[in-house]
């Protein structure tokens, strides 16, 4: 990937260099992977048409390809190149993401970047890294959360390929994953990691409606949208217990009380969930409603934003654009708890 941008090389090596001494530096881990991930791009039309391919990887290839023409075709997506070489990570997740807030606040801990802005999480390349940096913020006081990631966008700076990590699900969810990675490259709000993951979430939604549908497969359609619908829900508690204790944590009172009542909710929605026949894996905290509530927390007010335009999504796209420019309206159409 970063053959294809010697300006983006340039731009790098002083950092590299910089870093060089740096033990745990985070850039130069970032700048690792990215070359290891350039390291072994391929192609899809040569690995496809190779005859030791094997079937089912070239049918899932095969599919990606026609799902990333159809996110330029039909959905108005970018096409800069973008999913038309393949990469095998050699690793069953592509990036780890770490999600940190304070004890007694339910906003996030930001990172941030030369290009994406402050965001509310960062992500790593290897999982050992990324736990370790949570234990450190951690012993600072922080509620951690890590989560793995199948997918991984440069926002449409270099040439992304489509992972191995990518295609052990669906049809449905791998044309989900591309449609939602290109949106990022349509529409990016930098230091609003909710809008901009809300929109993709939207984009991504469209997409595969009109995909399926088009392809006569309505009952599959139908089927993604259960499995979103039980995601949704399971937002939807995370979201209205992160609402509750922004108002707890509002209070002021004394850190015994708070801590007990941020225990009795988390408990109050881990029966919740587990009721729902969503038991959530792994412990709740703040941070864990960070992660949940950035790809989620939009999501209604801007599938409204798209329906009141009839569904024309370069509408909604252009009408995104203007959002992604002016923080005040965002801030309007999807306030913080």
């Amino acid at each position: 990937m970063l053959r294809d941008s010697p300006f983006f090389l340039t731009r790098l090596l002083p950092l590299l260099a910089a870093c060089a001494d740096l033990s745990g530096c985070y850039y130069l881990h970032l700048a690792a992977g990215q070359l290891d991930m350039n390291r072994r791009r391929e192609p899809i039309a040569a690995v496809t048409a190779r005859p030791g391919t094997d079937d089912a990887l070239r049918q899932r290839l095969e599919f990606a390809a026609r799902a990333r023409d159809f996110a330029m075709t039909e959905l108005s997506l970018p096409d800069n190149g973008s999913y038309r070489t393949y990469a095998d990570l050699g690793r069953k997740y592509a990036t780890w993401n770490l999600f940190a807030a304070p004890e007694f606040a339910v906003e996030p801990r930001r990172w941030c970047f030369p290009i994406a802005g402050c965001v509310s999480y960062r992500g790593y390349f290897d999982e050992a890294r990324a736990t370790r940096s949570a234990q450190r913020l951690a012993r600072r006081g922080f509620d951690v959360y890590v989560g793995p990631a199948i997918a991984y966008s440069t926002l449409g700076h270099l040439k992304d390929p489509v992972l191995n990590t990518m295609l052990g699900y669906g049809d449905a969810e791998l044309a989900a994953l591309i449609f939602h990675e290109l949106a990022h490259q349509a529409v990016y709000a930098p230091s609003d990691s909710d809008f901009s993951e809300a929109f993709a979430t939207v984009v991504e939604q469209e997409g595969v409606k009109r995909f399926l549908g088009m392809a006569g497969r309505q009952a599959e359609f139908e089927r993604f949208l259960q499995r979103r619908a039980r995601e949704q829900r399971f937002a939807a508690s995370m979201v209205e217990t992160r609402g509750r204790l922004a108002a707890l944590y509002r209070e002021g009172a004394t850190p015994e009380r708070m801590r007990a009542g941020k225990a009795a909710e988390f408990d109050r929605l881990r029966a919740e969930l587990t009721g729902e026949g969503t038991p959530p894996a792994g412990a709740l905290n703040n941070a864990r409603l960070v992660a949940v509530s950035a790809y989620h927390r939009c999501v209604p007010a801007l599938r409204d934003e798209l329906a009141r335009l009839g569904h024309d999504l370069p509408a909604f796209y252009v009408r995104m654009r203007r959002l992604a420019d002016h923080p005040d309206e965002r801030a309007r159409l999807c306030p913080r708890a």
